[in-house]
């Protein structure tokens, strides 16, 4: 189970004020989280995706194997890089699942960037080859390990190169991973994140049971004229509001915020 945090904006703000600074920050949800509903601590590592707008479509990533509060070089840098596109997020790796960086969120793959915070029961024991077995070559060959997220996003992907929207992207992705999941008898969790830098896109969803925890923020105090997605609340801003389970929420920078149910 992962926590995650993502950011999209009008002006820009520095990766510190969204994973190190707030009173709930990302760092403080590593090993103090409020909301899960599996694990203690979220110590199989973390990453960061940001956009730059003089760096090209691709995001920049900064990944690592190790927990959040033990990286120096990290806390260094996050007060100097600004950016209008966040995506961020601590591991506590999938039971059965190894905790290497390969299985850090955010994933990136071309302009995409893509977050997870839930898990497929017994992944490698049915769901995996079923999975990967219905991706192009193309998605399959950009596998590096073995999670359940990676899998996902490469599902997702292929969604994404046949011309699906973000949103569109997840949804489908939602439907082929719970009809797998129902053929197997298997439950997921599936908070889903995904975003272009231009617009985002998540997914709150359980196959059983309600969905892992999942909150929005628009024009907070601490971020005026942007918007704040993420698994636990930041601070004790009233603005804060819980995403409905089983929903698909889009943000986009012309068109504002949609959060509707899921395939409506």
């Amino acid at each position: 189970m992962c926590r995650l945090v993502a950011y999209l904006g009008g002006p820009e703000t520095t990766l510190s004020s969204l994973v190190l600074e707030p009173e709930h920050s990302l760092l403080v949800q590593s090993y103090a989280p409020g909301e899960m509903m599996s694990g203690v601590v979220n110590a199989d590592g973390f990453g960061v995706g940001w956009y730059a707008p003089w760096g090209g479509e691709e995001p920049a990533v900064y990944r690592s194997g190790s927990p959040l509060w033990a990286d120096r070089s990290f806390a260094g840098m996050a007060a100097k890089i600004r950016s209008s596109g966040v995506f961020a997020a601590v591991r506590s790796a999938t039971p059965g699942l190894p905790a290497e960086e390969s299985g850090v969120p955010p994933f990136a793959s071309g302009r995409f960037t893509f977050m997870h915070n839930g898990a497929i029961e017994g992944f490698r024991h049915g769901p995996m080859r079923a999975l990967r077995d219905c991706l192009s070559d193309e998605s399959y060959a950009g596998l590096l390990g073995v999670t359940d997220s990676e899998t996902v996003f490469a599902v997702a992907l292929d969604r994404l190169g046949e011309g699906a929207g973000l949103g569109k992207a997840l949804e489908e992705a939602v439907r082929r991973v719970s009809g797998v999941c129902a053929g197997l008898g298997r439950r997921a969790t599936l908070n889903l994140a995904l975003t272009d830098g231009r617009g985002m896109a998540f997914v709150r969803h359980s196959t059983e049971g309600p969905g892992n925890s999942l909150y929005l923020l628009e024009d907070g105090e601490r971020f005026p004229g942007g918007v704040v997605v993420a698994s636990e609340r930041l601070n004790g801003d009233a603005g804060w509001r819980a995403v409905p389970d089983r929903s698909l929420l889009t943000v986009n920078r012309e068109r504002g915020v949609s959060v509707r149910p899921l395939g409506t």
